[in-house]
Parts: structure tokens; sequence; C-alpha cells
């Protein structure tokens, strides 16, 4: 039985030979991560940038995008290192810091597409009375309520697994995730996996139900109002449920593959479909979102002919 104090790396053995084309493989994941990057960026400054886009909506929306900006950031500096890398490890500390980004990352994620969804149920259900029930200090109370509920439950995750005692070192993935490490443990993790079950119901079902209640009195103003209503509802609404399903599938693939085993699929693809849910919505929500809403759009145009 050995400490987890005394591992001080892990090995990922999701990791294939690449030697013939890994040059390749940097390139493209490189040039991923920046147009990633630059999308995001460039609607953060935007919003930022222009009064006129100083609303709830898209306030929340740059919230995303900075949501988007952590996430791909804790993985893809991380995976163009190993994939130039002949030995595929990472420090039991930078594993651990991993494993908070990716969670912390997920659990914004959720939390801001449920605050997006309650923002536009009250836009269309109750317009009259929205700049009144959604004021400056509400839209604060619920950017910082998304951010630091995750960042304070995952170190709860963190603190019951560093202390776990391992019995090996091998990561069957291409990044660290909770799971992984507590498959390794020697001894019971019935607490860590209680923890688990809470903060994933924490993370995902919470989020999603409260979803779910605003769309379904969105559904019943929108079947029961004008065309006009139909249409406000129809262009500021596609993009967010876009956004949730695309990101709802890629961790619900993340939960099942972790969870069952997956070795009768090709490696390639379970890899692919692992880093899904984190690469799937800082590519997807800037592109839904920029042509969605015509406000963005309408100033991406702008900037990016006033540049040529």
């Amino acid at each position: 039985m050995v400490n987890s104090t005394h591992i001080s790396f892990f090995t990922f053995s999701a990791y294939f030979d690449s030697s013939n084309f890994k040059y390749l493989c940097f390139v493209a994941v490189m040039c991923l991560y920046v147009l990633m990057v630059c999308a995001n960026v460039l609607l953060i400054v935007i919003i930022c940038m222009n009064r006129s886009l100083h609303e709830p909506m898209y306030l929340f929306l740059c919230s995303l995008f900075v949501n988007e900006l952590y996430g791909s950031t804790g993985l893809f500096p991380f995976l163009l290192v190993q994939i130039l890398s002949d030995v595929h490890t990472v420090s039991a500390s930078l594993c651990f810091l991993q494993i908070f980004c990716v969670y912390t990352y997920g659990g914004v994620e959720f939390l801001s597409l449920a605050v997006m969804s309650y923002d536009r149920y009250l836009a269309i259900c109750h317009p009259l009375q929205y700049n009144t029930r959604m004021t400056s200090t509400k839209i604060a109370m619920l950017i910082a309520l998304s951010w630091l509920s995750p960042f304070l439950v995952n170190v709860a995750l963190i603190y019951l697994i560093v202390p776990l005692q391992l019995c090996g070192n091998i990561i069957n993935k291409v990044y660290c995730d909770n799971y992984s490490i507590v498959k390794l443990s020697c001894n019971d993790t019935t607490v860590n996996n209680i923890f688990g079950l809470v903060l994933t119901s924490l993370t995902i079902l919470c989020p999603v139900t409260l979803i779910l209640y605003t769309y379904v009195k969105i559904l019943k103003v929108c079947f029961s109002g004008s065309k006009q209503t139909r249409q406000k509802a129809v262009s500021t609404c596609t993009p967010h449920l876009a956004s949730l399903l695309n990101f709802s599938f890629g961790v619900s693939f993340e939960i099942l593959q972790s969870r069952f085993d997956m070795n009768s699929l090709p490696n390639m693809l379970r890899i692919f479909l692992s880093l899904y849910f984190l690469t799937c919505q800082p590519l997807f929500n800037p592109v839904m979102y920029g042509l969605n809403l015509s406000k963005i759009r309408i100033m991406c145009k702008s900037l990016v002919f006033a540049e040529l």
C-alpha cells in the first residue's frame, strides 16, 4: 500500500505512439486552441467595449465566454506538452490542479446556462417587471454565485482525494479526473463516491431542472402569445438550448465512459469523446451566439471590417 503523498507523478496510458505525426497533431491542436482563445476574447472585448451591450443577457454571455477561456486553458496547454512528450506523465500536484480546473469549468458552465435561462424567463414571461427584477446588483450576485459555488465545492473534492492511499499511478485517459484517481485507491472510497454523486447532482441535475422549468414557462407564454413574442423567444433561446444540449451530450458521455467499460470503442474515438465536453463549448458558443444574436453579429462585422 502506497500513500498518495509518496506518489510524485501519474502516467497516462491512453496516449498512443504518434511519433510519426506528433508534430502534425501538435500544430492541429495548437490551431484549435488559438481559434478558441481568439473567438472568445473577441466576443468578450465586443461586449465590454460597447455600452449598448451592457444588458443582463450580454453580461451573462460575457461570463460564459470567460469560462470557456478558463476551461480550455485548463486543458490545452497541458495537452500540447503531452503530445510532444515521449513520456506521458504529470506531477501529482499538477494533476490535482487540473482536476480542480476541469470540474469547476463544468460547474460554472451549467450554472451559467441556468442563470441565462432564468434571465430569458424573466424577459419573456415578465417583460414589464424585467428591469425592476433584473437589477445590476442581482446580475452581479448571479454571476458571483455561478462562479463561487463550483470553486467552493471542488475545494472539498480535492480535499477528499489528496489524502487517498493509492496502489498505482496509471490513469487510462489523456488528462486527470477525479474518478480515475479514486479507482486507484487501496482503501475505502465510500465517502468519495457519495460526495462525487452529490457533486454530480448539484452540478448537473439542479441547473438542468431549473432550465427545464423556465423553458416550460417560456413555451406556455409562446403558445398563448403573439407572433412577435414567439419570434423573440426563438431568436434568444435557440443558441442557449443548442449550447445546453451540446454540453450535456459531452458531459453525459464523459460520465458513462468513466463509470463503464468502453474498451470496445476505438482508442481514437474514446479520446475524442472524452475531450468533447472540454472542447465543444469554447468553439460552439462563440459561433452560435455570434451568428444568432444580431447585436453581436453587427458589432463583430464592424470590428473586423474596421481592422481591414
